[in-house]
């Protein structure tokens, strides 16, 4: 678990663990790049990464 997120674990904990990771790195680089806030990072980090994850899926 990335620390910078701790506050959200009970959200990022139902997620596949490859969906949870992409989220994580992702809501990162939101923070990081584009100074959003945790809150919004992680709440526009999860649809992202599911997305991804389902692409990859087929």
């Amino acid at each position: 678990m990335d620390w910078m997120f701790e506050d959200f674990k009970t959200e990022l904990d139902s997620l596949n663990p490859a969906i949870k990771k992409k989220a994580l790195k992702i809501a990162r680089q939101l923070v990081e790049e584009k100074n959003y806030s945790k809150e919004k990072a992680i709440s526009e980090a999860i649809p992202r990464a599911e997305e991804w994850f389902y692409d990859l899926e087929g």
